[in-house]
């Protein structure tokens, strides 16, 4: 009950921080739609697009679908090191996770969910898929500016929500938005 009447009283007052509860639900919300995306078109890709399969060239060469496993990071970094990515996978979730808490911040609501929701999804190719547990290989399926990642390595919609999720925190950290909503001193933007 107590928890309730703090945000009925943070509603009424326009001058306290939003609710923390609504930006736990934002960075939950958006951390499930990375998460779907990313899964869903993995699976989509796996089924209709074989590795062996030529590229399929679409918005005229701008981007290829070209299916690859990648037991590395991004960029292909760390082949060879896919149990240690793992373990460091799931301490990134476990931090982010508990730093959700102190969120009453819109923006970092959406670049921790952004970054959540795509190392989830990389996760869940390490724990489920071939090799095996834990050593899984990464489903990789976008290649931009060329086939085969001629121009840019091949990524997919996981890599591409840590990325977004990790410019945008970079971004309200050089304007010095805190976790809370607050500007830091001195920070004006």
């Amino acid at each position: 009950m107590q928890s309730r009447d703090a945000d009925a009283r943070a509603d009424a007052d326009p001058d306290e921080r939003p609710p923390r509860r609504r930006r736990i639900v934002l960075f939950a919300i958006v951390a499930a739609v990375v998460l779907a995306l990313d899964v869903v078109s993995k699976v989509l890709v796996v089924a209709k697009l074989p590795p062996t399969h030529t590229p399929v060239r679409i918005l005229g060469g701008l981007i290829y679908l070209d299916q690859t496993r990648n037991s590395g990071a991004a960029f292909s970094l760390g082949t060879g090191f896919t149990a240690i990515l793992t373990v460091v996978a799931v301490a990134v979730v476990i931090v982010i996770i508990r730093t959700a808490g102190r969120l009453r911040s819109a923006g970092w609501a959406v670049a921790l969910g952004l970054v959540l929701g795509g190392a989830v999804g990389n996760l869940v190719d390490r724990l489920a898929r071939h090799p095996g547990v834990g050593r899984g290989y990464v489903v990789d399926w976008i290649s931009v500016f060329g086939p085969n990642g001629a121009h840019w390595p091949i990524f997919n919609l996981a890599d591409s929500g840590i990325v977004c999720g990790a410019v945008l925190a970079a971004l309200l950290a050089v304007l010095g938005i805190e976790f809370d909503g607050r500007r830091q001193a001195g920070k004006d933007a």
